[in-house]
């Protein structure tokens, strides 16, 4: 009966030891679960001023949680101020000339009017004069010269009845079209250069153009700064997402819309389920190179991203993402 038992015992002791065996050699060739790590990115606006200045206030510090178009910073600039002044002084010169070309003065017109009737006066007296003389020629009771005389004042009556006639329609007509134009075109002008230089006075205020957290102040009270210099840095902290660098062959058909899950270690390793809103190829310094001469091929690198599923409290720029690729069905 021993004998016996001993026969069957050892047998299945032998299979028992070879799967064992089999199970060892499986674990030891299998190839380990791909883990890919990226990190947290989130929308980085330097905010600038558009004009030069100097620094007189401060608004905001590192750290500090920003709403747009809160202040920032607060410039000063004389020039900008007196170039603010002359530009309205201008402009009242350009209206005060336009408004004298499109108006003449009553008194003006009363003195045109009044050199109108000396006039007609004037060539009233000389057809009168004429009239005697033209007479006296025909009875010959005067010399023909007389007759000349008194034609020649007669037609320079006239001519100067004719020339006050202009004047006064001159002075009730105004300016011309074009010197009306003209002047209105100037005091467009004007408008343009006072909105110009309002514009450029109002940019002295430095707002945050979105609203965020505060990560980096160059500005400091009484330095000066050139337009276009960084004062601050913000992040929006409501709007991050997550960004892997992928090889090309680890895509596996992934395609925007997919969701898988991300561990933070940051946020004590938390699992965060993400979808992908994004897949974009990297440019070709991201090509990963073929080190063999045959059976392999050069594999370009892609840029996936994806936001989070739910909204994630703590969740900040440059935490790092890992997730278990090969573990994600795909």
């Amino acid at each position: 009966m021993r004998m016996a038992g001993n026969k069957v015992v050892k047998p299945v002791i032998g299979i028992l030891a070879l799967g064992a065996l089999g199970v060892i050699l499986w674990i030891a060739t299998r190839a380990p679960p791909l883990t890919v790590q990226g990190e947290v990115t989130a929308d980085r606006v330097d905010v600038s001023p558009r004009v030069s200045g100097r620094i007189i206030k401060l608004g905001a510090d590192v750290g500090s949680s920003v709403e747009k178009g809160a202040m920032l910073a607060e410039l000063e600039s004389p020039q900008l101020v007196a170039a603010l002044i002359g530009a309205k002084a201008a402009l009242g010169v350009a209206e005060a000339d336009l408004a004298r070309i499109n108006s003449t003065r009553p008194e003006t017109i009363a003195a045109r009017k009044a050199e109108v009737a000396a006039a007609d006066a004037d060539v009233t007296l000389a057809q009168e004069t004429y009239n005697r003389q033209a007479e006296l020629a025909r009875s010959g009771n005067t010399p023909q010269s007389r007759v000349d005389e008194a034609t020649r004042n007669l037609e320079a009556a006239i001519r100067k009845r004719e020339s006050a006639q202009a004047a006064a329609q001159l002075a009730e007509t105004g300016a011309s079209k074009e010197e009306k134009a003209l002047a209105a075109a100037q005091v467009k002008q004007a408008e343009a250069a006072l909105n110009q230089r309002d514009v450029d006075v109002k940019e002295l205020h430095v707002v945050a153009p979105i609203s965020g957290q505060v990560t980096t102040r160059v500005a400091a009270i009484g330095e000066n700064f050139s337009a276009g210099a960084p004062l601050f840095s913000l992040i929006d902290l409501k709007n991050v997402w997550f960004t892997f660098n992928l090889r090309e062959d680890l895509l596996a058909g992934l395609k925007i819309g997919d969701t898988f899950e991300v561990t933070v270690p940051a946020l004590k390793s938390a699992v965060i389920p993400v979808r992908v809103t994004m897949i974009n190829v990297q440019g070709q310094y991201a090509t990963w190179r073929a080190t063999r001469a045959t059976g392999d091929f050069d594999l370009r690198t892609f840029e996936v991203r994806s936001v989070p599923v739910n909204p994630v409290e703590g969740l900040r720029p440059g935490m790092s993402a890992i997730a278990a690729w090969a573990a994600r069905g795909r």
